[in-house]
């Protein structure tokens, strides 16, 4: 891979930003939209710019080839539980703690990989950091300001979604081979057909007198934050490779908050704060023990 450049870090940035943005548009959309809702609507609406590319580019897709039962597990596990966990959660909760939560995932991510692949063994510096980054998590949920009885569930199934999203990176791995564009716009396509008759048939969204703005937020999470953020990862990982584009992990968390500050006013706590900066000191440490691993 090529030296990164200062366009690459801008990209990188605009990655993080953009995902990040997520969190507080998911809020915003559930002042209107229900949590199966949203997700089939950014499933949806993310599924169009990766299946144009897919046509311009004359990529193949094989939602329904002889692999169909690998796209189709993966966009239940990767895309639908996870997209209706953390809508589901972040009704109840702020969305800057959503993004802190969500920046769980590598540290998830390093345990399940050493269950379950050959290569990526935990030793002692990805052990340090999945500690450290959990202590974070777990003093985060010690807020008794923003996170009580009546929140605690919601706070606690935005964690599980983020671990499904690592369930469902392993499962990618069995169809490494593929192009990432027909990989992604396979397991979209499938996570819109799961949804379709669950959306119609819990929360009969046709019946809904949706704001402007949350509508406004439920388009950006498809086409902006699903589409267009996957067709951006798919470049920077192209040019930059795995190790670069995954430095986007420390800048999600940290524009989660910010943002979350700027647009809905949402509290920030001290613990918030040390619980943040426990969540990146572990993400840095995991990541740099991988690429010690990866010089080695």
């Amino acid at each position: 891979m090529r030296e990164p450049k200062l366009i690459d870090y801008l990209l990188l940035t605009i990655l993080a930003l953009i995902w990040a943005s997520a969190f507080f548009n998911i809020k915003i959309a559930t002042y209107s939209y229900g949590p199966v809702t949203i997700a089939f609507l950014r499933i949806f609406f993310g599924a169009i710019p990766v299946v144009a590319l897919c046509f311009f580019k004359r990529i193949k897709i094989e939602a329904f080839s002889k692999d169909w039962y690998w796209f189709a597990s993966i966009g239940l596990i990767n895309l639908v539980i996870p997209f209706f966990l953390i809508a589901y959660g972040v009704q109840k909760v702020q969305s800057n703690l959503a993004a802190i939560l969500m920046a769980s995932t590598p540290l998830s991510a390093t345990l399940l990989a050493h269950l379950f692949t050959d290569n990526e063994k935990i030793n002692f510096i990805k052990v340090l950091g999945v500690l450290v980054g959990f202590s974070g998590i777990v003093f985060l949920f010690s807020d008794n300001i923003l996170i009580n009885e009546s929140n605690f569930f919601s706070a606690f199934l935005i964690l599980i979604g983020s671990t499904f999203y690592v369930i469902g990176g392993l499962l990618t791995i069995k169809i490494s081979n593929k192009k990432n564009e027909n990989v992604t716009a396979s397991i979209l396509i499938w996570a819109t057909i799961f949804l379709i008759p669950i959306t119609a048939y819990t929360e009969q969204p046709w019946n809904l007198n949706p704001s402007v703005e949350s509508t406004i937020s439920v388009i950006y999470l498809g086409v902006v934050a699903t589409g267009l953020a996957w067709l951006l990862r798919f470049r920077i990982l192209i040019r930059n490779g795995l190790v670069f584009q995954a430095q986007v992990a420390y800048l999600i968390p940290i524009f989660g908050v910010i943002l979350g500050y700027i647009f809905l006013k949402e509290l920030i706590t001290s613990k918030v704060l040390i619980a943040l900066i426990a969540v990146i000191i572990g993400i840095y440490l995991v990541k740099k023990s991988n690429k010690n691993d990866i010089v080695a």
